[in-house]
């Protein structure tokens, strides 16, 4: 009850307070000679009054709730905009990471390419394994990029990078094998032929130039790989005819017909007339006709400088720049030329230089088994 009668007797002051702000006031206005008096009542002016506080009121209000409008608007629109940059952010991030799993996958399939295209160059097919774990799978542009995707494709990289140096040893070692068969028979691959030409930097198969260092030098070694087994390949180690009766061997003997001490350039075989005589390896028929003192002669071409001549022969079954396999027929044997009997004459020429030819018809098992491995890749090649 008493708390009722202070709010009562507060209201009450304050609106003795309000109501004792105006009185009654009278104006003389003089117009003319004339006075007139004017009443301004109390209670007009408290109705003016508060009017005009109503006005100003809404005035103040509508001015705070504005300033509220834009502080809630200017709020929003920080937000929104913290919110876009947010996305923008993540968006970067997720491209940048794409881009990096993009450029990942592109090296993968540039360097899964170049492997390809030299094992087929080599080796005539395919690798067995797609050391990119399988080509043409880089990450879709429409899924997200996740650091899981990267390190996959990173670890990709690593083991192709692995598969590569395999191969380079792998081919190294091969190429190692080579040169050792090469040596047995008295030959040096390094010393083998002058070589020069223009310097063209190895190139992919979409014509770039290949700047991985790995790549280098797996095309390196399968180059001389390419050299050795192809000098290997080129060997005459088939036997040029059958019985290999042994007349006379290689180096200085005393002439048969005059009985002076001279020099025998190969080695010769007699046999039968009309004894099939064979080619000792792969080539072409160079020359195929008749040679002052050897009669009627063939000489074929191997490559790499090795050339074999055929001499004292009854007759040929080639002519000249024919393609001949290993162990071709090509002539008869005969008596033709400086012969005292029925005989095949046989040389190994090596850049022009006369060798004996038993290092190669007598190669040991092991050089023959590498020239029938390299045989039959380059043939696989060559039907490929």
């Amino acid at each position: 009850m008493s708390q009722r009668w202070r709010y009562s007797s507060g209201s009450n002051s304050i609106l003795q307070t309000w109501n004792g702000l105006f009185r009654d006031h009278e104006i003389i206005v003089r117009t003319a000679g004339h006075v007139r008096f004017l009443k301004l009542g109390a209670a007009l002016q408290r109705r003016a009054a508060t009017a005009l506080l109503a006005v100003v009121l809404t005035w103040a209000l509508a001015t705070i709730g504005l300033l509220g409008w834009q502080a809630w608007t200017s709020w929003k629109s920080r937000d929104v905009a913290a919110r876009a940059a947010a996305l923008d952010h993540a968006e970067a991030r997720v491209a940048s990471e794409r881009q990096t799993v993009e450029g990942i996958a592109d090296t993968i399939e540039a360097r899964q390419d170049n492997i390809e295209a030299l094992f087929r160059a080599h080796f005539g097919d395919d690798p067995g394994a797609d050391a990119s774990g399988g080509k043409g799978q880089a990450p879709a542009a429409e899924a997200q990029v996740s650091s899981d995707q990267v390190g996959r494709l990173q670890k990709m990289a690593a083991r192709q990078e692995r598969l590569v140096e395999e191969m380079t040893q792998a081919v190294a070692r091969r190429v190692g094998r080579a040169e050792a068969a090469l040596l047995t028979v008295g030959l040096r691959p390094n010393d083998h032929g002058a070589q020069g030409g223009p310097f063209e930097p190895y190139r992919d198969a979409s014509g770039l130039v290949v700047r991985d260092p790995a790549i280098r030098r797996l095309a390196q070694e399968l180059g001389r790989m390419e050299q050795m087994e192809a000098l290997l390949v080129a060997l005459p180690s088939d036997l040029p005819t059958e019985g290999m009766q042994l007349s006379s061997g290689f180096g200085y003997r005393f002439d048969p017909f005059n009985g002076q001490r001279a020099m025998h350039s190969g080695l010769d075989f007699r046999g039968d007339h009309g004894t099939p005589i064979r080619t000792a390896a792969a080539g072409r028929v160079r020359f195929a006709g008749v040679m002052s003192g050897y009669g009627n002669v063939i000489d074929v071409d191997h490559g790499h400088g090795i050339m074999t001549r055929y001499a004292h022969l009854a007759g040929f079954t080639v002519r000249k720049g024919q393609e001949v396999a290993p162990g071709q027929k090509i002539a008869r044997m005969g008596s033709t030329g400086r012969s005292t009997g029925t005989h095949l004459h046989f040389e190994v020429r090596v850049n022009g230089v006369a060798v004996n030819p038993r290092r190669f018809l007598e190669a040991n098992p092991d050089v023959l088994e590498i020239k029938a491995d390299a045989g039959s890749r380059v043939r696989g090649l060559a039907e490929g």
